[in-house]
Order: C-alpha cells, then structure tokens, then sequence
C-alpha cells in the first residue's frame, strides 16, 4: 500500500514527509533549495509549460485540465512506476507550488499513483 501525501512546496518540511518530490516543471519562486528540502525533482511528471500557462488563465477549466494533463501522463509509465514503487517502500509527499491545494496537478498525479497495479 503506497502513502503518497501532498503539500504545498511553500510548507514546512516535517520528519514524516518521508521523500519529498517536487512535482513542477520550474523551480518554485522564492524558495531556496535548503529550505524546500526536496529529495527529487520529477519534472517530467509535470504538467507541460503550455498546459499550467492555459490551466493559470483558465482556473474554471478543472475537467479539461485533469483530462489533458491525464493524457500527458500516459507516455509516462515507466516514471509514474518508477515513482509507485517508492511510495511502496517509504512514504512519499508530491510538493507543488500551485495555491489551491484542491485543484492541482499533484492531487491527479498523486490519484494516478495510487491506482498503480
């Protein structure tokens, strides 16, 4: 059973964070290496630049944002089980910059994860 958490990058870094994973394709502003204390970056798993830009103007968009982004993750097996099989040995919390903790990236990311074989 994987324990995948999410937290805002912004967030202090706890003990029970476990790895923490930024899942943004930039470096989140204002924030500095020490203190966002993140062990792996996935940009890869992000979001493409093209999608956030549109998703940030159109933040009533959510259904077509989680369908496009979903279909961006497809080509991406082998990291979102690479990523799985952490979660599998140590929990794990996805790190994001996004403001609304409800509709973002990390949350579908993190939902995909969890529903691995």
């Amino acid at each position: 059973m994987s324990r995948i958490h999410l937290k805002r990058v912004y967030d202090p870094a706890a003990h029970d964070d476990g790895l923490r994973v930024l899942v943004d394709r930039l470096w989140p502003r204002g924030v500095s290496k020490e203190r966002a204390a993140v062990d792996h970056w996935a940009k890869d798993l992000a979001p493409s630049s093209e999608l956030r830009r549109w998703f940030h103007r159109n933040p009533e968009a959510w259904d077509a944002f989680f369908a496009a982004y979903r279909a961006e993750l497809s080509g991406r097996d082998d990291d979102l089980r690479a990523l799985q099989r952490r979660a599998d040995q140590r929990p794990i919390t996805l790190l994001y910059a996004a403001r609304d903790r409800e509709r973002n990236h990390a949350r579908i990311l993190s939902d995909l994860l969890e529903g691995l074989d």
